[in-house]
């Protein structure tokens, strides 16, 4: 049987500096979680409010979108091929941020399919930290498009 959380981690198009995905604890047809910690090594905390660094939304949006977004959408395109050139095109997010993330936080995504068809997947997200506080929740979409050549 095909281990799909590591296969999917292993396909991301991102290298070592932008990959936020740690691990996939649970993967459906329909949900998927997984975790990243921000060990405060990232490039961003040396001049993200050098002071008191914290993870800029920005990345937190991305690190909802590359667990709940693009690893559901490769598990779901599973039957497909996964080549090396597939990728999910962001296309759409309205999230609400609510707390802020120090570095060394580790933040749970929870994801939940709204619909999928015709390679556009739209998901209800959510980060969460270890003590249970919703740090943001919001809807995200894309396509997934596998590029020519």
């Amino acid at each position: 049987m095909t281990n799909w959380k590591e296969k999917i981690v292993d396909k991301l198009p991102y290298g070592p500096g932008f990959l936020f995905v740690d691990r996939i604890k649970e993967l459906s047809e329909d949900t998927i979680s997984g975790e990243y910690t921000f060990t405060g090594e990232e490039f961003f905390y040396k001049h993200h409010f050098p002071d008191r660094p914290i993870t800029p939304g920005v990345i937190l949006l991305e690190c909802m979108a590359q667990i709940g977004l693009v690893c559901l959408g490769l598990y779901l395109e599973r039957e497909q091929e996964l080549e090396d050139h597939t990728h999910v095109l962001f296309t759409d997010t309205q999230v609400n941020f609510r707390q802020v993330v120090p570095r060394g936080t580790t933040v749970k995504v929870e994801a939940k399919k709204v619909y999928y068809r015709m390679g556009k997947l739209k998901v209800n997200a959510s980060m969460w930290n270890k003590k249970g506080e919703r740090i943001a929740s919001g809807s995200l979409a894309g396509m997934i498009q596998k590029r020519k050549g």
